[in-house]
Order: C-alpha cells, then sequence, then structure tokens
C-alpha cells in the first residue's frame, strides 16, 4: 500500500519531475517500505541515491541522521534567502539531477517552486522578463538567447530548468550545458 506523498513547498511534484519513483524498496532511514524512493542526488558520505524515502526528506530525519543535504549548491545563501528557507530546500527538499551541480533559484527574497525540465512551450513562449532575468543570471544577450533555445529538447544538452516564484509567480529558467 502507498501513503500518500508529503508536502513539498518548494518542489510541489517530484513524481512529474522523475526524482521519486513508486518503488516496493526500503527506506535506509526509516526501515519502512512506503511505496515511493527517491531517486535524486543526495551528497553525503554514504550513498543513498534511491534509498530513501520522501518522508524522511521531508521531515528532515534523513539529513539528520545521514549528514545529508539534496541541493549541491551555495546560490540561495549568495541571494539573500532568509536561512529557513536555505534549510527547507537544501535538508527537506527533494533535489534535480542536471549536468552539473544543480542550482536552486531565488526571487522576491525567498526560494522558488522547483517545476522539472521547462517545455518547449515554456521556453518558446518565455516572456521578455523571464529572457531578461536569464540573460542578467547567466551574463548573455538576446542573441546568446536565441542560440541556446534554438532546437531546444527537454533532457537535452541544453538543459533549462523551470522555477516559479512562490509570491509573485514570474518563471525563471536556470539553464545547464552538458
Amino acid at each position: 500500500m502507498t501513503a500518500v506523498l508529503p508536502h513539498f513547498p518548494y518542489h510541489k511534484d517530484p513524481l512529474a519531475t522523475g526524482v521519486v519513483k513508486a518503488s516496493d524498496s526500503v527506506c535506509r532511514c526509516c526501515g519502512l517500505a512506503r511505496g515511493y524512493i527517491y531517486t535524486g542526488p543526495v551528497y553525503s558520505r554514504e550513498h543513498l541515491r534511491d534509498r530513501l524515502c520522501p518522508w524522511c526528506i521531508a521531515d528532515g530525519s534523513a539529513a539528520t541522521r545521514f549528514d545529508a543535504s539534496f541541493i549541491g549548491d551555495h546560490s540561495l545563501a549568495e541571494s539573500g534567502v532568509a536561512e529557513s528557507a536555505i534549510e527547507e530546500v537544501d535538508l527537506c527538499t527533494p533535489g534535480y539531477s542536471s549536468w552539473q551541480d544543480s542550482i536552486w533559484l531565488a526571487h522576491c527574497n525567498d526560494a522558488c517552486e522547483f517545476h522539472g525540465d521547462a517545455s518547449e512551450e515554456d521556453v518558446r513562449q518565455a516572456t521578455t522578463s523571464t529572457k531578461q532575468q536569464w540573460m542578467q543570471d547567466y551574463e548573455q544577450a538576446e542573441k546568446d538567447w536565441e542560440w541556446a533555445t534554438r532546437g531546444y529538447k527537454p533532457g537535452g544538452d541544453s538543459a533549462f530548468y523551470k522555477f516559479v516564484c512562490r509570491h509573485c509567480q514570474q518563471v525563471l529558467f536556470a539553464w545547464d550545458l552538458s
């Protein structure tokens, strides 16, 4: 029997993004098989990928027990986000896999919600403010946006990860290359 997944304020649907999957595996932290397992990155001395349940991530017990984090990036600390939000994202939120180390975007003085790979439509219909923020974040020009998005496909060598501001709903893209 599978239980209802815990709520993650900064990663709304970890099933849809693919970092939580249905599984009969037993969690290394709580010792229970709850019907789901986390398949994303874990930064710890122990190998914990595919070995933690979402509940132990959500309540922070996996981070505490294994001195683990789920985001291998410190950009939130540099963005002026409150320490409580940084801890929630780093210690109690499923991360995501990217070509390099993942980064977590912030807007309106808070960490954004992660929504997974941007769709072709997300990128094609990006607003002027989304493009401008991307150009500022990555020190790129308009011609670089056109180059980076030409032929974009989710999961490709040029990766755009969709984040949404929890306060103003601004869409932002993290960008990574293989």
